[in-house]
């Protein structure tokens, strides 16, 4: 029998793919006998192209239903089917035929009779030549793949026949079939809905063809699919949608035993793909992997309704699909062509930073040297005293002192960590066998690492090496950073030499995550070393998002690491009403003079004018003040020569960083919260002001790469200016003149480091004169206090607690021969040892309360008179016990708050690194529609010039923009590439069955 053909066409859009859908309908060498047209939410243009296509059968609806519900509305105004030839042509809007594409399909199924569905070969609207899909099938663990996608149509597939599954868009279904399967799943309303199908029909033993002679162009962004083109957000919904129409078979497809096991299983699967997502910097596919999970596991009715419809229909087993799956050689083949294809696209890429090739070399080796000849004194020692340095504490303490819970610094209590200890766990952990020799690596390594983050910072603002240079030697030449490593600052010198860093990777996170989450990472150490940047940074990040268009997706999380860290800190400041005390310096406080705004402006933090009174006043007459401020005038002129160049955004960039950076250190030097005995000392200018000498080198380079001539000349002479203003501090530091020294990783006597190999927790009270006459006493437990021991939440506090009262109290007894019971100390805090430490201070009040002391202890009978060493006169307690229990860490200190807040900072600061770890994927194609032939035309290149606008992206993508729908391996199944370029040849899957006309 003559078999009836009814198109259902579903239409929400008007327009061209309408217009050309509708004319291709009407040029059909084998019209359809009725045409059904499902007006789904339609718009006006829309109805009006409809309402002159002579359809028979209009369907309205104003509700927007996916294509397989807007199929069955359509289909149920159709009488039941006459016979089984009779046939459904269902159409989208942006699917139209070619004039010869219903006959070839009428044809299968009129010569096959055991095919119940027949797909065209669908091609691209804009590329006729291009094959958009042929056919679709599954891995064995059932992820959707297509079969043929996204290739030249050379006919190489001309000769494929079954398949698993097909595409929706303008297949031909066999009506008795289509309502015997009750058509698509709805649960599926955009991904997969073909290819269930398919696999319905397949279990119910019907046959799925696939006819290459019948073309049809596809637009792919109609009601009929998830689309293809689109970037952002409709890519990361997409890609859901992709994950929930794959849960969901998996619970259709299961046997009933497996079902709860399945569903127990995407939450954990859901976590471990979302580590992936991060390692192939596809973040923004996170929420939607969680979202495809639980949309899923609580779809209600759903998966039992489709697993009824499956089970009403089947008659076969699931061997007979078996042979149409994607087998694992082709799987592998696959993933060979796709890795093979990213080296083809690497390979010949030139590097854009020419490190060798612009001098970068040279400058790492010349700063290197600087550094051996400066710190030549600290080769050898496992360790450096001095100024705000102490020893780090072991491996396994130095992590536990990063975490929140309790803070073992003076006599103890529960608190936040400050976010310092955890860069100096990190720090601490590459020389893990020997924690305190990471800090002689930093001071031996700091002109180089700080040289060479400016040096490719300014790599992504010239391409001239000359300039890179300058900016890299006068960056590791500024005074501040000499100054902070001449007063052993640690937190500052990190600051310093990070900022560089920082300012590469947020220039280059507009078009990579690895960048953009190394910013993130790079901000929060930065902000942990010197709280004091914290504002000017954020506002700084502000101004960024503002100007950074399409990149501000990448730049929006940078503070996020940051807060992890900082907020149980904050929330414990704040609480107490001492939000300023968040600005405190981390690590031991430092006092000094505090600077004019002169001295500031001239990147002198310390007071002073940079070594040069002595210098000057001794061979001319010249006011030092006037040759410290000629001295940096030749970089402040090149800076502000920044307004004049073309670049007028990059400009106004850097400069506003320098200004932020100077109002941080004027502001600074106005901020006293760190208490030391009787003394508030003041948080240190110097971060600010490297940060306003970062903006002035950076501006500097700007200006200097729109001169055409001189360049370089003029910025050599920027550098050897810069160099000279700093050669009073070198050879300060190089003289060992400053208040560091080699040191070992105790801080008391060995005799008490003997007794703390037996007991870790053995306490020491030291006892030290101030210059007030007054004696402050702290309790230190081990080998002495650690630099990742201190908190600022201790050295900000303005009244004592009661702990630190009966401290006061017990040590001020044992001061004075007041005959108070001298067992108070060990009854209460577990003293083994009392160590009165020399005075800082030569000054009168000081040595009497000195002399004191030392008198009431050698006459206190509960005290055994150790001896003098090196860090003062020791005494024993008699009556000391070891491991005593008033000297135990509390058994619950932090509890569960701890193990909580350590956990979220470790998830948060986890995920950054994953996503910071660079793929070296290289470059994808860019697949949207129309750019195919540019994108593999493209030659390959150099370096580009970039942009006024800072972090705006380039044109094309990276490999770590969010994938099509389909092409992204899963961690709980086989990863599976998208198919290869045509030159592959042609592939003939082997049907499950033969067919009764012998095909």
């Amino acid at each position: 029998m003559f078999p009836r053909v009814t198109a259902v066409l579903v239409v929400r859009h008007g327009g061209d793919h309408l217009s050309r859908t509708l004319e291709g309908i009407r040029a059909q060498a084998r019209t359809p006998d009725a045409l059904v047209v499902v007006l789904t939410a339609a718009d006006a243009a829309a109805r009006e192209q409809v309402a002159a296509a002579g359809a028979t059968h209009l369907v309205e609806l104003q509700e927007a239903l996916s294509f397989g519900e807007a199929v069955r509305a359509g289909e149920r105004v159709l009488d039941a089917p006459g016979s089984d030839a009779d046939a459904l042509w269902l159409l989208a809007e942006d699917s139209a035929p070619q004039p010869e594409a219903l006959g070839a399909l009428v044809a299968m199924l009129e010569t096959a009779k055991s095919v119940a569905i027949a797909g065209p070969k669908l091609m691209a609207w804009d590329e006729p030549d291009r094959i958009a899909g042929l056919g679709r099938t599954m891995t064995r663990l059932g992820r959707s793949v297509p079969v043929v996608a996204d290739e030249l149509d050379q006919g190489q597939h001309d000769g494929l026949s079954d398949v698993l599954g097909v595409d929706p868009a303008a297949i031909l279904v066999r009506h008795t079939v289509w309502r015997a399967l009750d058509g698509f799943d709805p649960a599926l309303p955009t991904v997969d809905d073909g290819l269930d199908l398919g696999v319905r029909a397949r279990l119910a033993g019907h046959r799925v063809a696939v006819v290459p002679d019948a073309r049809v162009l596809f637009a792919a962004d109609g009601v009929a699919g998830a689309g293809r083109g689109g970037r952002g957000r409709a890519i990361r919904r997409r890609a859901a949608a992709v994950r929930a129409a794959e849960l969901h078979r998996r619970l259709v497809y299961a046997p009933a035993a497996a079902v709860p096991l399945h569903w127990l299983s995407f939450l954990p699967l859901a976590l471990l793909r979302s580590i992936r997502h991060l390692l192939v910097k596809r973040p923004g596919a996170i929420t939607g992997e969680f979202a495809a999970a639980l949309t899923t596991m609580f779809s209600g009715s759903r998966i039992p309704r489709a697993r009824r419809a499956l089970a009403a229909s089947r008659t076969t087993g699931w061997s007979s699909i078996a042979p149409l799956r994607l087998q694992p050689d082709e799987a592998r083949r696959r993933r060979q062509a796709e890795a093979e294809a990213r080296r083809i696209r690497a390979r010949g890429r030139t590097d854009e930073l020419q490190f060798l090739g612009t001098g970068g070399g040279w400058v790492l080796l010349a700063t290197a040297a600087a550094s051996v000849g400066l710190f030549s004194w600290l080769i050898g020692p496992t360790g450096v005293g001095g100024g705000g340095l102490l020893p780090l504490s072991g491996f396994a303490e130095l992590w536990r002192n990063a975490a929140y819970g309790w803070r073992d610094i003076g006599t103890g209590f529960v608190g936040a960590a400050d976010p310092f200890a955890a860069v100096l766990a990190v720090l601490g952990s590459v020389t893990f066998w020997s924690p305190s020799f990471a800090i002689v690596l930093l001071w031996l390594v700091a002109l180089p690492a700080a040289a060479m983050g400016v040096w490719f910072a300014a790599s992504r603002l010239t391409e001239r090496g000359s300039l890179r240079a300058a900016a890299a030697i006068v960056w590791a030449a500024s005074p501040m950073f000499l100054g902070a490593l001449a007063e052993g600052r640690p937190g500052a010198v990190l600051a310093h030499v990070l900022l560089g860093w920082l300012a590469f990777a947020v220039l280059g996170a507009a078009t990579s995550w690895a960048a953009a989450a190394t910013a993130a990472l790079l901000f929060a150490a930065v902000v942990a070393a010197a709280p004091s940047l914290a504002p000017a940074l954020l506002v700084a990040w502000i101004v960024a998002l503002a100007v950074s268009g399409r990149a501000a997706v990448r730049l929006a999380g940078l503070p996020v690491p940051a807060l992890a860290l900082a907020l149980p800190l904050v929330i414990e400041q704040v609480g107490r009403g001492t939000p300023l005390a968040l600005l405190a310096d981390p690590g031991v406080p430092v006092g000094g003079p505090v600077p004019s705004a002169w001295q500031l402006a001239l990147g002198l933090p310390g007071g002073g004018w940079g070594g040069w009174e002595d210098l000057v006043r001794a061979a001319t007459p010249l006011d030092p003040r006037v040759v410290a401020s000629l001295l940096v005038a030749p970089l402040v002129l090149a800076a502000l020569a920044a307004v004049l160049s073309p670049r007028i955004r990059r400009a106004l960039l850097a400069l506003g960083t320098a200004l932020l950076g100077f109002a941080t250190a004027v502001a600074a030097t106005h901020v006293s919260v760190a208490v030391v005995g009787p003394e508030a000392v003041a948080v240190w200018a110097g971060a600010g002001l490297s940060l306003a000498w970062l903006g002035l080198v950076l501006a500097a380079v700007v200006s200097l790469d729109a001169v055409r001539r001189g360049a370089a000349v003029v910025a050599g002479v920027v550098a050897l200016v810069s160099l000279v203003a700093v050669v009073p501090s070198v050879i300060a530091i190089a003289t060992a003149a400053v208040p560091l020294e080699p040191a070992g990783e105790r801080t008391l006597p060995a005799y008490v480091v003997a007794q703390a190999e037996a007991d870790p927790r053995v306490t020491t009270l030291r006892m030290r004169p101030e210059r007030d006459g007054g004696i402050r006493a702290t309790l230190e437990r081990g080998t002495g206090t650690t630099l990742d021991d201190q908190s600022t939440l201790d050295q900000t506090r303005t009244e004592l607690t009661a702990a630190e009262e009966e401290l006061a109290t017990v040590a001020g007894n044992l001061a004075s021969r007041s005959g108070f019971d001298p067992e108070a100390a060990v009854r209460e805090f577990g003293v083994s040892f009392v160590l009165l430490a020399p005075s800082s201070d030569d000054g009168r009040e000081a040595t009497q309360a000195e002399e004191r002391a030392r008198t009431a202890l050698d006459g206190n009978a509960a005290l055994v008179a150790v001896g003098e060493t090196d860090f003062g006169t020791l005494w024993r307690f008699t009556a000391a016990e070891p491991d005593a229990a008033a000297a135990r860490i509390p058994a619950a200190a932090g509890g569960w708050l701890a193990v909580l807040i350590t956990t979220l900072q470790l998830v948060v600061v986890g995920a950054t690194v994953l996503l910071s770890i660079p793929t070296g994927a290289g470059r994808e194609i860019d697949r949207r529609p129309g750019r195919r032939g540019a994108a593999a035309a493209k030659p390959q290149r150099g370096p580009e010039p970039e942009s006024d606008a800072v972090g705006e992206p380039e044109p094309e993508p990276e490999a770590e923009s969010e994938p099509e729908p389909g092409s992204e391996p899963d961690l709980d199944r086989e990863a599976e590439p998208e198919p290869e370029p045509a030159a592959t040849g042609p592939r003939t899957p082997v049907a499950p069955e033969g067919d009764d006309d012998g095909r």
